[in-house]
């Protein structure tokens, strides 16, 4: 007998069907012989529905205003994981929907963006023991005042994987509407190759760089815990990727993968004073606001004086961003902000080892006569920055160039 953590997204419990869908794969799971605990999220488009109706009676100045949102955005998850449980018994299996406060899920006092802290495991394991199949709602936990918090987008991936590592399950499956990981996005890349294995900190990097199949929060606590996460669809029976450790990818690749991001814009800030800690008074301010960083780059004037400084932020924070740096006390001659970029990074642990694979990136977007605006590396990725008109040619000039098309696909 195995324990299999199995997560639903979603798209895979959108209508009534669906939880049907959902409930004759959990059914295969058991008439296996296997324990299963069921982690859900809300039906599709219902989380952005209670968002809307929470940001239409409040505009949140007061973050205390937060803990409501989290009562108001916590029930999503209360329909569905009911809604399952009774499919499932209608089915003839036996099966009981816990929320979040009875078990407990402890997380911390940050409404809107906890983290999960500890998961009273004693309901899950006695109701596993009575034969019952245990379905928890995702996203959500209660804090130590006893409010109901949530753990931000993408926090039922991470509940899921947190859910497996306590119980040191079996397997963690995470079902979405993609069977796996793939090269690049073939939904641009028609000739992308879904992967069969895939190390934890490359899809770390692809969830990090714009790759939507899995959280960075979940890969970093399965990396860290160990658990053994699959990735599968919930409209097909088609094998999908396991996440494992790097040794266990047998298949030696250089390259991975190819991710892009459109959620990135480019702000830069000329002939800024030359002066030791200018970096420092920039970047200052945009923490204060707790607004994200990622790619920098910064090239000193003729005359040594003055330096442009050139970095991306997150869309959202274009306005705010700019907002700061015009009200602190940095000294620079213009301020200029461009939205229409995008973020394209090349993968592979095989950067480690192989020489040439960031001139051979570079090589390929010039011959296609696409300019790169912004470079940034770290030990495993290349990323540039390049107008967004040039992503689809260049993601698909990419994985040719790397030799990871779907020969097949041709």
């Amino acid at each position: 007998m195995a324990l299999i953590v199995q997560k639903f997204g979603g798209t895979s419990v959108a209508d009534l069907d669906c939880i049907r869908n959902v409930a004759t794969r959990v059914k295969k799971e058991v008439d296996q012989g296997n324990q299963v605990v069921v982690v859900l999220s809300a039906m599709a488009g219902v989380t952005n529905q209670l968002v809307g109706w929470a940001n239409e009676v409040s505009d949140f100045s007061d973050h205390n205003q937060y803990a409501e949102y989290d009562t108001v955005v916590c029930t999503g998850e209360q329909v569905t994981v009911g809604l399952l449980a009774l499919c499932l018994q209608n089915m003839g299996i036996s099966a009981r929907s816990w929320l979040s406060w009875q078990l407990p899920i402890k997380t911390d006092s940050f409404h809107s963006k906890a983290r999960i802290e500890s998961i009273d495991t004693t309901n899950i394991r006695s109701s596993l023991d009575k034969g019952e199949v245990v379905v928890i709602p995702g996203f959500q936990g209660i804090t130590e005042e006893g409010r109901l918090a949530t753990l931000g987008r993408g926090g039922s991936d991470t509940s899921a994987v947190a859910m497996a590592a306590v119980l040191e399950a079996d397997r963690c499956d995470i079902y979405t509407d993609v069977d796996g990981v793939y090269t690049s996005d073939p939904r641009i890349v028609t000739k992308a190759r879904k992967l069969n294995k895939v190390s934890y900190e490359e899809v770390l990097e692809m969830a990090s760089l714009g790759a939507k199949v899995l959280h960075t929060r979940s890969v970093e606590m399965a990396m860290k815990c160990g658990v053994k996460v699959q990735v599968r669809s919930s409209f097909s029976d088609a094998q999908g990727t396991m996440l494992v450790e790097e040794e266990e990818v047998m298949e030696r690749r250089l390259i991975t993968g190819i991710a892009y991001s459109r959620n990135d814009a480019e702000i830069t800030l000329s002939k800024v004073e030359n002066i030791p800690g200018v970096a420092a008074h920039i970047f200052g301010p945009l923490a204060e606001r707790e607004i994200n960083v990622d790619m920098i780059v910064q090239s000193i004037g003729d005359d040594g004086n003055t330096t442009d400084i050139t970095f991306t932020v997150p869309k959202e924070e274009v306005h705010n961003a700019v907002e700061a740096i015009e009200n602190s006390q940095i000294k620079y001659d213009k301020i200029l902000s461009d939205k229409d970029v995008a973020k394209i990074s090349v993968i592979g642990v095989g950067m480690r080892s192989h020489a040439g694979l960031a001139q051979k990136m570079f090589q390929t977007l010039a011959d296609k006569g696409i300019n790169i605006r912004v470079i940034s590396t770290s030990e495993i990725k290349i990323s540039v920055l390049v107008s967004e008109e040039y992503l689809e040619l260049a993601l698909r000039a990419l994985h040719t160039a790397y030799d990871l098309d779907d020969k097949e696909a041709e």
